[in-house]
């Protein structure tokens, strides 16, 4: 009993050191993504297409080692122009440059590393890391018969970026998809997956 409770009050401490320490900020993000679908199989070409993102980010700091996760709820819009026109299993249907959009609701989820002992260099620019699982719905798509859609996707991102005078924030990130964005209902196990490459812009309140 007595270690039950000792372990309790360690936990205790532990989350209530967390709580005192921790940084914790939110606010709006925008950003622009330029997204290609790469299938198992090259039988068309596929163009790459400019899309876009907005939503509310959040950052979990811990002062002093630089470290700390970060978070979001988001809309991003990814597709690819799919020249399936090339090919005549569907050039026979009339089918030919198919913009295939995809409306995502997105949810990163990163662990990152900012720079955070400069001098007071950090007041002004501070470089930042980050990366791990980002978890998408489906909440729309275009209606190409020719495909199939599931009902989400999961892929990893990597990233850099700056903090801009403690407030602004601007980072790139490269996300692999690992689950199928779209198929073919014509020809089995002929699938693509997302590739996509974002630019942020999220500007943070001021933290409590």
């Amino acid at each position: 009993m007595r270690k039950y409770i000792l372990s309790l009050a360690v936990v205790a401490a532990i989350i209530t050191t967390v709580n005192a320490s921790a940084q914790f900020r939110y606010g709006p993000m925008l950003g622009m993504d330029i997204t290609t679908m790469k299938f198992n199989q090259k039988l068309f070409n596929v163009d790459s297409n400019v899309g876009f993102s907005a939503g509310l980010a959040t950052e979990l700091m811990f002062p002093g080692i630089g470290f700390g996760v970060d978070a979001g709820i988001f809309y991003q819009q990814r597709g690819a122009t799919l020249n399936l026109g090339e090919r005549e299993v569907w050039a026979s249907q009339g089918y030919g440059k198919e913009r295939c959009y995809l409306h995502y609701i997105e949810v990163p989820v990163n662990l990152r590393f900012k720079w955070t002992r400069m001098n007071g260099l950090e007041d002004y620019v501070a470089p930042f890391v980050f990366g791990g699982p980002t978890f998408s719905i489906l909440a729309a798509h275009s209606d190409i018969k020719a495909l199939d859609y599931p009902f989400g996707d999961v892929g990893l991102t990597a990233g850099f970026g700056v903090e801009i005078y403690r407030d602004w924030q601007v980072s790139g990130s490269y996300t692999w998809g690992l689950m199928t964005a779209a198929s073919t209902k014509l020809l089995d196990d002929f699938n693509s997956k997302n590739r996509t490459w974002n630019v942020r812009v999220v500007y943070f309140f001021k933290s409590r």
